[in-house]
């Protein structure tokens, strides 16, 4: 035992000697240069392991207390069976595999460092938290724009226009896998074109016919009817009472017309540019508009639109501003139709339908594979999961139901018996190895290549949607090709893929990803049930007169997720139940609502706020409806 802290000791003297006498110039770059932090951070795959990187922006004095906080990691009895050296060295097993060469530089640094932890005075002995995982301040004012759907459904509700305006302005991007993330709501130019061609269209329409949409709160022959007007319609307009230079500044707009109506579509169009209109402000530290942004907070999270004549006067009346009231207002919120159309928003999102939407496969092997078949697609999960929801079923069911919602067309390409009538209720067949949403077309085709399944990205959207782990994108000029097929050479996907873990630069992400994509491959890529991998070869020009060659091989379809132990499957329906008694995937739903609901990603600071999210949707049985509650709480009384 001398002997080895001895060698510990002077092995950390070396690495003095040589300049790097703290952690952030020795140990520290040399775990970077090993990619331990692509898992070991916030949101990625070793999240729930006690090596947690800090963010990319630490100080260096945040990164010494990184340091020093390893030191849970150190066996200060044995250092040399320290997990700090036995996990990246791959000598106890580690799931990224080996990332330190043993007897390398590299490695002489871990020791070294652990050799300083080992030295540590009883009073600085790590307490397993790292200093790095404290609050972190979060902005005094957040301004969110309206996404495309908010926008369509609030000049709906604000003018009664039917017309989804917003679905000809400029494709929204994805960030933290979702459209309304306030670090992507910036306005481009052509954004803000479109959004002034659609204030004038909008305008002269909500006064076409006279005032059809009654807008105009009082005979506009009567004195003062025109300023009643503009702090009417400006309230419901902003959201938020007028300021009185504001009202100002649009009833001297409105007097620009004589002819009423005119003055009043004026003010309309206007308004309709204001960034109160286009942006939610939410000023924390402002409590003049506290309630009216709490009542925003809810309805745009709860109903994808405007507050409501109900909730704007329960701002007014200081009916906002505790808890139980925000609570009391959730649920009879959510008993609204608004509350459907605003869930099915976020699942369009979560899920990824818009790919599905544009996906194509190739017509010689799936002629039935069409828009409408993949429309049919998307409804079946929509409807699998406003079952669960809107019937207050444990949401766990929507990875394990043993029943889908299907009509006669796709029933027909699933090979399953047919409905009676559309989009009924169905039980699949025991046989058929379906479960939930994982057994739904709609993420086995979407996941899947043109004319091949993809293991890989079914794989990432397991890890991605379900369990919130971020797999880092591949290094710059990676070369992710396979193997081509050949009439001479057939081979399985579990086959070709094999070369990734041959990679260096490849392996370390990919056996997160393959291994569970492997445990679909009895589905096709366009989502039917095979028990062969049936290869087509087709004739090239120079061959037309040949026939296709079609080669059958026989498929190994278990897969598992690194990570979470028992976790074997071979089909969607066992993994379901994998992901439904999981921890990590039941979090997930949680998480996935929060980023939605607040237009970020989760920090350290707001774990509490997920931890008591989820330990209410636990105890409720995983009653999504008392998730939403709970979560709409939180975030529209956070100040």
């Amino acid at each position: 035992m001398a002997a080895v802290r001895t060698l510990f000791a002077t092995l950390a003297c070396a690495l003095v000697s040589f300049g790097a006498d703290t952690f952030s110039q020795g140990l520290y770059p040399v775990l970077q240069k090993a990619n331990c932090r692509t898992c070991h951070v916030e949101n990625g795959i070793a999240a729930a392991t006690r090596l947690l990187f800090p963010p990319a922006t630490a100080s260096d004095r945040e990164i010494e207390a990184f340091g020093r906080s390893l030191g849970v990691l150190v066996d200060r009895a044995q250092p040399g069976r320290s997990p700090l050296l036995l996990k990246p060295t791959n000598r106890d097993k580690h799931t990224g595999g080996k990332l330190i060469a043993p007897g390398s530089p590299e490695e002489s640094a871990i020791t070294a460092w652990i050799g300083n932890l080992v030295r540590l005075p009883p009073d600085e002995k790590p307490t397993g938290k790292p200093a790095t995982l404290s609050a972190e301040p979060q902005a005094p004012v957040v301004m969110r724009r309206l996404t495309h759907s908010q926008y369509n459904h609030t000049v709906r509700d604000l003018l009664g226009e039917q017309t989804n305006p917003a679905s000809q302005f400029p494709q929204e991007d994805f960030v933290n896998g979702f459209k309304n993330q306030a670090e992507a709501q910036g306005v481009p130019t052509l954004l803000a074109e479109a959004y002034g061609a659609a204030a004038e269209r909008l305008a002269r329409n909500a006064f076409r016919g006279g005032d059809s949409n009654h807008l105009i709160p009082c005979r506009p022959a009567a004195a003062g009817c025109r300023d009643e007007f503009v702090k009417t319609f400006g309230l419901r307009a902003f959201r938020r009472p007028l300021l009185d230079k504001e009202a100002q500044r649009y009833q001297k707009l409105f007097t620009q017309e004589k002819d009423f109506l005119k003055g009043a579509q004026l003010v309309v169009e206007a308004m309709l540019q204001s960034p109160n209109f286009l942006f939610r402000v939410e000023r924390p530290s402002e409590p003049k508009w506290r309630a009216y942004e709490t009542a925003n907070r809810l309805s745009y999270f709860l109903w994808d639109t405007m507050p409501d004549a109900e909730l704007l006067r329960k701002a007014a009346q200081g009916k906002l501003d505790s808890r139980d009231n925000i609570e009391e207002t959730a649920r009879t919120m959510l008993a609204d139709g608004r509350a459907k159309e605003a869930f099915d928003e976020f699942a369009s999102q979560w899920l990824r339908f818009d790919r599905l939407a544009g996906m194509v496969k190739d017509r010689r092997l799936w002629p039935a594979f069409t828009p409408e078949l993949a429309a049919a697609m998307t409804e079946e999960t929509r409807l699998l999961l406003n079952d669960a929801v809107w019937n207050d079923r444990d949401f766990r069911g929507v990875f394990t139901a043993d029943y889908t919602f299907l009509n006669s067309d796709l029933a027909a390409f699933y090979k399953l018996k047919g409905p009676s009538g559309e989009f009924e209720k169905s039980t699949y067949p025991a046989e058929s190895e379906r479960a939930g949403i994982l057994g739904h077309g709609s993420f086995l085709a979407m996941t899947s290549k043109p004319a091949d399944t993809s293991p890989t990205a079914r794989g990432l959207f397991v890890r991605e949607q379900f369990l919130c782990q971020h797999v880092p994108d591949p290094p710059p000029g990676t070369n992710s090709n396979l193997p081509a097929l050949t009439e001479a050479q057939p081979q399985t996907n579990r086959q070709r893929l094999a070369v990734h873990l041959t990679r260096e630069t490849c392996a370390g992400c990919h056996k997160l990803m393959d291994p569970v994509g492997f445990g679909f491959e009895k589905f096709d890529a366009a989502g039917v049930r095979r028990e062969k991998l049936s290869l087509t070869f087709f004739p090239g020009r120079k061959d037309r007169k040949k026939d296709a060659v079609k080669v059958d091989l026989d498929l190994d379809t278990t897969g598992s997720i690194s990570g979470i132990v028992n976790s074997d499957f071979s089909s969607p329906k066992q993994l379901g139940e994998v992901l439904a008694r999981t921890p990590q995937c039941q979090e997930c739903v949680v998480r996935q609502l929060f980023r939605y609901a607040h237009g970020r990603p989760e920090t350290p600071a707001d774990r509490p706020v997920i931890r008591t999210a989820f330990e209410r949707f636990r105890d409720s049985k995983f009653r999504l409806r008392e998730l939403l509650v709970s979560l709409a709480a939180t975030y529209a009384s956070r100040g």
